[in-house]
């Protein structure tokens, strides 16, 4: 097993945890709530932060294997060459947007929220572990990015 498959194989376990965190933190909110008629005061806020988690780990994860919405109206159209500079082009610039805007700015309100020592509300857990998954994303988007580049796997598709 390759160093991409380990990073695929911890990310989807990870991400199947959370999706069912989020499930059942979701029927006992409606359960609390309809049937028990005692609302319980944490689900809310838990289930925004796991549904924040879940985009943005998935997002990550769904770039690592190119099944992510692209709208593919040029590169059918390119000879084999000029797919492959287009597809390199297109990374590059995937790689600088998660660069400075997941990594480097998500980096920068982790540290921003830890510095105040933000907590939420209901959980009490500092808000810089929420958001740390922003830099997280885009380190691993950068990853795959950089793997697709150095072993130009499915640029002629």
């Amino acid at each position: 097993m390759n160093f991409r498959q380990r990073i695929d194989k911890i990310l989807e376990f990870f991400l199947v945890v959370l999706m069912g965190t989020l499930v059942i933190n979701v029927v006992w909110q409606v359960l609390s709530r309809f049937v028990f008629k005692n609302p319980s005061s944490f689900t809310d806020e838990l289930a925004t932060f796991l549904l924040i988690w879940v985009g943005l780990a998935g997002a990550a994860y769904v770039k690592g294997k190119n099944e992510h919405l692209a709208i593919d109206i040029l590169p059918p159209k390119l000879n084999p060459v000029n797919r492959i500079r287009l597809r390199i082009f297109i990374n590059v610039l995937i790689i600088l947007f998660s660069l400075t805007v997941l990594v480097i700015g998500g980096g920068n309100l982790v540290y921003v929220n830890n510095l105040l020592g933000q907590s939420s509300a209901a959980l009490n857990i500092p808000l810089s572990w929420v958001y740390s998954v922003v830099p997280l994303s885009g380190i691993l988007v950068i990853v795959y990015k950089v793997n697709e580049i150095i072993f130009r796997k499915k640029y002629l598709i």
